[in-house]
């Protein structure tokens, strides 16, 4: 194991059994005040089609995310993932949360019957799941590197943006040349945004 590598393996354990512990009440409180400040952004309003990721394990919680971008006449894909090839696709969703169900790793999906492909340089926002993230918007992942290999396949005006808890933040995180930065973060208690 090289050293980054290891870095990242230590980060990675550390600020996920941390947010595995939160109780239930505190990751819903802390999510609907990160979403509500999601929506206010200028980049949500202009946008018209919006990527998220379904949340898993104490993510920040996307459910009222996705039925108000419904809700707000705009078009909603989640991510399809592939692990044979480590690809993930954007699929349009239509009905929520009817037309999903586990896929990969127990994660919300689309059923087979209900992808609908969207191709990524047509995604305006991205919701962007991780680990952890510093004040430079570099964000360690689960390790698979599915969302720095997708977001490589995006348009260049597409807006990156990761909802992190305050607990995710660090000063540093190791970071690799294939490492896909975000433009914003935002938390329970800020907005980050990365020049």
């Amino acid at each position: 194991m090289n050293t980054i590598h290891q870095l990242k393996h230590k980060l990675r354990k550390e600020v996920l059994d941390a947010r595995i512990a939160l109780p239930p009440h505190v990751v819903a409180e802390k999510s609907a005040r990160i979403i509500q400040t999601l929506l206010k952004l200028d980049e949500y309003r202009y946008a018209s089609t919006i990527m998220t990721y379904l949340d898993f394990r104490n993510e920040v919680q996307t459910g009222e995310l996705v039925k108000r971008v419904m809700a707000d006449g705009k078009r909603v894909a989640v991510p399809l993932t592939d692990p044979a090839s480590g690809m993930l696709t954007p699929s349009s969703l239509s009905f929520y949360p009817d037309e999903l169900e586990p896929g990969a790793w127990g994660i919300l999906e689309p059923k087979p019957r209900c992808v609908r492909p969207l191709d990524p340089s047509e995604l305006d926002l991205i919701v962007v799941p991780g680990v952890a993230f510093d004040r430079r918007g570099n964000r360690l992942g689960y390790g698979g590197g599915f969302y720095d290999r997708f977001l490589l396949r995006t348009g260049p005006e597409a807006f990156y943006v990761a909802p992190a808890y305050e607990m995710q933040l660090c000063d540093s995180v190791p970071r690799s040349s294939q490492d896909v930065r975000m433009h914003c973060l935002i938390t329970e208690e800020r907005i980050i945004r990365i020049s």
